[in-house]
């Protein structure tokens, strides 16, 4: 029988050593949920453990080949650039290693369940029932990057946050790096007509940026008295986090790597869009196409592609 890849998590980094842990502790329980096989994790900076400590973690206890998920959101210059260049650097260090690297968990339907929720809890702080959102705007503030596609991807999170769920809206605002910061985040909201806000940090864990994002609410709020504004949990270490990370691991192992299926209205029962899974689908023809043969999306359970 063939021994399984061990599996790698690749984590940012932080100076909040309670964000620290809970990444620590994290790595933790995925190795109890699958003690089949060797699970490490790393940073790429400010938290130690280093990543290549992880790797060399691995490697002293026999493992020859892995897979590396980075645990994080979206797909900016530490998923794209840095894991990459630290693996090949590992690879270099520990010669006859090899690895396959797994996606960035991105707006999965599991974790836009998990900030459902974390609104919901926010509401019921304040009184709300769970249903009663039809006057709520969520502002959804990602960690901002100077990489637009992964602001972009803080953008597509919101906007899946609101189709189907009932919010009044679900604006956008970041914390670093881009625009608009939090307290723009919030005057929009308002010239949009809200008066109801629930500000939702988009993070895994607790930390420095997420406690900004807390601070500078409340700092606004303070200022628009006349502004009902509450302030929304981190997703955390949720049995759904554990399961995508292990979903993310399993798709590198296979080769798997779907683009675009995780949030596919014919693959997952998005709300409000239940009857779409499953839709047989028929092949569309471009206008210019002069030989009829288009290209057909192809969205069921035996053919998928995009």
């Amino acid at each position: 029988m063939t021994t399984p890849p061990a599996l790698l998590i690749a984590g940012h980094g932080t100076r909040d050593d309670a964000g620290a842990e809970a990444f620590r502790d994290f790595v933790r329980q995925l190795g109890a949920r699958h003690p089949e096989l060797p699970v490490a994790g790393g940073f790429i900076e400010l938290s130690p453990p280093p990543l290549g400590e992880a790797v060399t973690e691995l490697v002293e206890q026999g493992v020859r080949r892995f897979a590396a998920v980075p645990l994080m959101l979206v797909s900016a210059g530490h998923a794209k650039g840095d894991i990459p260049a630290a693996l090949a650097r590992e690879k270099e260090r520990h010669p006859g290693i090899s690895y396959t690297y797994g996606r960035p968990l991105g707006p999965h339907p599991a974790l836009l369940n998990v900030l459902e929720r974390r609104l919901d809890e926010a509401l019921g702080s304040a009184g709300r029932t769970p249903g009663d959102r039809a006057d709520v705007t969520v502002l959804l503030v990602g960690r901002g990057s100077t990489d637009p596609d992964a602001n972009a991807e803080v953008h597509k999170a919101a906007r899946l946050l609101w189709e189907g769920r009932g919010y009044a809206g679900v604006e956008t605002a970041f914390v670093s790096l881009a625009a608009p910061d939090v307290p723009s985040g919030l005057d929009r909201c308002v010239r949009l007509g809200a008066r109801r806000i629930v500000v939702l940090p988009y993070f895994l864990f607790t930390g420095i940026l997420p406690d900004r994002v807390r601070h500078q609410t409340e700092g606004w709020a303070a200022a628009h008295p006349e502004v009902e504004v509450l302030s929304a949990d981190v997703i955390g270490p949720e049995p759904e986090l554990l399961d995508l990370v292990w979903e993310r691991y399993e798709e590198a192992v296979k080769g798997d790597l779907r683009m675009n299926c995780d949030s596919c209205v014919y693959r997952i029962a998005l709300p409000g869009f239940e009857d779409k899974v499953g839709m047989p689908q028929q092949p569309h023809f471009h206008p210019d196409d002069d030989d009829h043969h288009g290209h057909g999306h192809h969205h069921g359970a035996h053919s998928h592609a995009h």
